[in-house]
């Protein structure tokens, strides 16, 4: 079945994320559970209640759901003990424990464990909705992921182009139409773009799809070697020449053939280019035989051609074949719609390539992911999120699992919004000292309790006005020994 190309992506494209399965309310105390049954109920969502451990797992295997909220220290079976057991039957069900205050430290090991996250009794139910909604929304964004891999798989021949940018789809759109003609394209765009994606979807939904699609990196090939690897060689042509050999222009024959790094080759090579694109045929080298070639030729490079030709270090007239039909790819700064989406596309990727069990993107790390500028585009962003699933701890990809350069700095290099208390220990690690560390350890819980007393024991307002995540602020209450 010959593959076609998926129609673009665009917001109102993306499929809507499927009803959430509910809620599984578990507490042995029933005026809790009546309590949380019924303000997630006027929330709109489903909700199941369980007295302890093993009624939850009984409740869970008969109907799996998006959230688990439950309570740690239960008769016959504990929280803890039934995360264990509901993580065998759905490892994506997001569950969050309710603890008292002195089982913080269980509470963090279960979140290693694979549990969501966790609230300290007794709990604000602002609380309790934030943490609910947040644990839904992965939900659906994990089934959106799902979805767009299981339609892109069957509609696409290899490679993936994830969008919910309205300007990539006008590229998508425009790579349709071009794909039909047997038209040379020149793809620009910086580093990390796609550009060979944008060759590859040309390709594949061209009348040439059953034939190769083969690249050649201009800019990696040493540049002696690059006019054989192009048009091939004769025994003897040259020394190492021990036997014939065909070029790339023969191995595409009746297919594609993507030349990246356009820019990169040399003035000798660009001539004998342009005579290929022209004639239609070429010589080996070291041979006199003239061969024919039937190859659609698309050529990438992230410099300025025009600019070059200026310069003289590009030839105009090898510009003006090449530059029959122009697409630019966008950069990832200028789509920050599609941070978000390729993030967790590349976190489910990496999850499963080394078998590490972490489900989503905190909310923090995913602000750092949308500040960045991304200077090395997509390329980068699939670094950056293979180096936070590596690195990961818990079930959760946090801001500290990025790289440094994310984690710590925003939009052109300005200081990213983050924890107050981080940046303090990291000046005191920065200046040395155990006195110095001390004294800043006991300004940071002095300004803590502060904190927390002019917001009546709020822990969600105090987090919010000391700049600093709800869980961060937990372990310094715990820390410090404040309550």
């Amino acid at each position: 079945m010959t593959p076609q190309f998926p129609a673009a992506l665009s917001a109102a494209a993306v499929p809507q994320p499927p009803q959430a399965p509910g809620v599984l309310v578990v507490d042995d105390d029933e005026a809790i559970r009546q309590m949380l049954a019924a303000v997630l109920s006027r929330d709109g969502l489903s909700v199941t209640t369980a007295a302890d451990g093993e009624e939850a797992v009984a409740a869970f295997a008969a109907q799996r759901h998006a959230v688990v909220l439950m309570d740690v220290r239960m008769p016959r079976m504990t929280g803890l003990q039934a995360l264990a057991e509901i993580r065998k039957l759905d490892r994506s069900a997001s569950v969050i424990l309710m603890t008292a205050f002195a089982e913080v430290g269980s509470a963090v090991q279960a979140i290693k464990d694979g549990a969501f996250d966790y609230v300290i009794k007794p709990f604000d139910i602002a609380e309790i909705l934030l943490l609910v909604g947040r644990a839904l929304q992965m939900r659906r964004m994990r089934d959106d992921i799902a979805t767009l891999h299981r339609e892109l798989s069957s509609s696409y021949h290899t490679d993936r182009i994830l969008t919910a940018s309205p300007r990539m789809s006008e590229l998508l759109q425009t790579i349709a139409k071009v794909a039909k003609s047997n038209a040379t394209v020149l793809v620009t765009g910086e580093s990390g773009t796609g550009k060979e994606l944008v060759a590859a979807a040309i390709h594949y939904n061209s009348p040439r799809n059953a034939g190769p699609f083969v690249k050649v990196n201009c800019a990696a090939v040493p540049e002696g070697l690059l006019e054989s690897e192009f048009f091939g060689h004769e025994k003897g042509a040259f020394t190492g020449a021990q036997a014939r050999r065909r070029g790339r222009f023969e191995q595409a024959e009746h297919g594609t053939l993507f030349l990246d790094e356009i820019g990169d080759i040399s003035s000798s090579l660009q001539v004998k280019l342009l005579r290929v694109l022209q004639e239609r045929e070429f010589e080996r080298v070291g041979g006199a035989e003239l061969m024919r070639t039937d190859v659609r030729v698309i050529v990438a490079t992230n410099r300025n051609l025009e600019e070059m030709v200026r310069q003289g270090l590009f030839r105009q007239d090898l510009y003006f074949r090449l530059n029959v039909v122009t697409l630019r790819t966008v950069p990832l700064r200028e789509r920050p719609e599609d941070v978000r989406l390729l993030a967790s596309h590349f976190l489910q990727r990496f999850a499963t390539e080394n078998q590490i069990d972490v489900s989503g993107i905190d909310e923090q790390a995913m602000e750092r992911l949308l500040a960045y500028r991304w200077p090395g585009n997509i390329r980068e962003l699939s670094n950056a999120m293979e180096r936070a699933v590596v690195m990961s701890t818990g079930a959760m990809i946090v801001a500290e699992d990025l790289p440094e350069q994310i984690a710590g700095r925003a939009d052109d290099g300005d200081p990213v919004a983050g924890d107050s208390a981080a940046g303090i220990e990291a000046s005191a690690s920065v200046a040395g000292g155990g006195a110095l560390r001390e004294q800043v350890s006991r300004f940071e819980a002095r300004v803590v309790a502060e904190a927390l007393a002019r917001n009546d024991g709020n822990r969600m307002k105090t987090a919010l006005e000391l700049g600093i995540s709800r869980r961060s602020l937990l372990y310094k209450l715990q820390e410090y020994g404040i309550s």
